[in-house]
């Protein structure tokens, strides 16, 4: 599900933005999305946000569009901003902010199109270097480059993560491991190691960048002295 927020006090601009996305992603039926509108920044930092991509004007009451992003920026924010605005001039405003894109008023469809062709390359980049893993009634996007290995314990598979936390969650290794992409390796039947992390490969255990060290199989060991020469040749290409 894509979600996307239109934060416009212009009621016929709204409408506008709001039919502009509803065109292209019909041609896209295999994504779900949906769209909220908000009337002006105030309401748009209020919300729960955790939105995927913010069409924001800059011309609003305020927080004015461009206070609004540095306050989504401050708070941690990391969703795609597009700029709809009749004001050249704020383009270089939007760089402080780390805007996505720029549009300018009144909207072209070409542009809009080229805009969401980006949009949506990006979320699915975005999208592969995510984990999603079920939290109760929710779920938690973990980012694979914060993974430092993954540990099976009975049923329950342990992310162990960069910042010392862990997370938990029913899965089978196996499952998990064709998700992971060539970044891991499968060191141990029970255990998957993020390459980024390790500092070598002594006694029986994989040694992390972190002091920790995991177990490493005997018969895995050629394999994985090859898997990081490959992922450090493929790191400096």
């Amino acid at each position: 599900m894509i979600k996307f927020a239109v934060c416009e006090d212009e009621p016929l601009m709204a409408r506008e933005l709001a039919d502009h996305l509803a065109k292209y992603m019909e041609e896209k039926p295999a994504a779900a999305y949906s769209v909220r509108s908000f009337t002006g920044g105030r309401a748009l930092l209020e919300s729960a946000g955790g939105f995927d991509v913010i069409f924001l004007d800059v011309q609003m009451e305020q927080p004015d569009g461009m206070e609004t992003a540095r306050l989504l920026r401050r708070r941690g924010d990391r969703s795609l901003l597009v700029f709809v605005t009749v004001l050249k001039e704020c383009v270089f405003d939007a760089f402080q902010v780390e805007a996505y894109d720029y549009l300018l008023k009144p909207l072209k469809e070409g542009d809009f199109h080229r805009t969401m062709d980006r949009v949506i390359r990006t979320l699915e980049q975005r999208a592969s270097q995510n984990i999603v893993i079920p939290r109760g009634s929710g779920c938690e996007i973990v980012p694979l480059s914060d993974i430092v290995y993954c540990e099976v314990l009975g049923r329950k598979i342990y992310l162990h993560k960069e910042d010392g936390t862990v997370s938990g969650y029913y899965d089978r290794l196996e499952d998990l491991e064709r998700r992971m992409g060539t970044r891991f390796f499968r060191c141990h039947r029970s255990y998957l190691v993020n390459l980024d992390y390790v500092r070598g490969c002594q006694g029986g255990q994989v040694l992390l960048s972190q002091g920790e060290a995991i177990p490493a199989s005997r018969l895995r060991g050629r394999e994985l002295t090859a898997a990081l020469l490959r992922h450090m040749k493929e790191g400096n290409d």
